[in-house]
Formats: structure tokens, C-alpha cells, sequence
């Protein structure tokens, strides 16, 4: 894979719930990990006394990370409402040259800041809620 922009990572929400999305606007930074938790079934008869891991168990997550600046009411205004809603919409995680990770997430958080002599900034988080979809590039 080649060196890509950082500018290419693109987090994008369905503002309405027609399939329509809409890149989350203003961020600067974009930041997405995937977590499996592991269950062990080491036993006394596990070969040399290392661990064993149960294949395909445990729970998988995404979570996504953002921050930026205010750069449009539509998507600003419909990330408050999911977060004070408490909705699930669907998201898109576009990573150049990987692919597209699509599916729902709840805002877990949004933090707003601002000093006096510079702009405001926002920062938001994802916590994905359901099954994700892949799709390579």
C-alpha cells in the first residue's frame, strides 16, 4: 500500500435514513480501531502450559474518533441530535486503499471547546452497535 492523505479518512453519517451519507464535516483528525476480546480455555492439559484461545468467541467492536472544526450546520446539528437521541444511525468509515466499513454506531461521545483567540473545535467518538460491514476497495 502506498502512502496515503490523512485528509482521504473519511467518517460520513446518514442524516436521514435514506442510504444517503454525508461526510461528517470540519474534521481534522479521524481515528478508527477494531477490538476482539479473547475467551480462554487454558486447562492443566494445555501442551507446555500456554495459553489457548476459543477461535471465533468473544466479542468484536469498532470504535471511531474524531476532532476538527465547525464547518457545516447539517452534519454539526444531526451529530447533537444522535447524541441527545440516543440514536444507532448508520455510518461510513472510508480508508483509502482498504475499504469501507459501514454500519451502526452511537455517538458515545462529543466534546466542544474553544480558547479566545482561536476557533472552536469539537471532538466526537463511535462506538459501534451492531454488525459492521466490509467492503475492500
Amino acid at each position: 500500500m502506498a502512502v496515503q492523505n490523512g485528509k482521504d479518512v473519511l467518517v460520513k453519517v446518514d442524516l436521514t435514513g435514506d442510504g444517503q451519507f454525508e461526510t461528517v464535516a470540519g474534521l481534522r483528525a479521524t481515528r478508527i480501531s477494531f477490538n476482539a476480546e479473547t475467551v480462554d480455555v487454558t486447562s492443566l492439559e494445555s501442551a507446555g502450559g500456554w495459553r489457548e484461545l476459543l477461535a471465533g468467541a468473544g466479542v468484536r467492536s469498532a470504535q471511531v474518533s474524531g476532532a476538527g472544526v465547525f464547518r457545516d450546520a447539517a452534519t454539526d446539528e444531526r451529530a447533537r441530535q444522535i447524541f441527545f437521541d440516543g440514536e444507532m444511525p448508520e455510518f461510513q468509515v472510508i480508508i483509502p486503499d482498504f475499504g469501507v466499513v459501514e454500519g451502526p454506531f452511537q455517538i458515545s461521545a462529543i466534546e466542544y471547546a474553544g480558547s479566545y483567540n482561536g476557533e472552536a473545535t469539537y471532538e466526537l467518538t463511535l462506538a459501534s452497535a451492531g454488525a459492521l460491514a466490509f467492503t475492500a476497495l
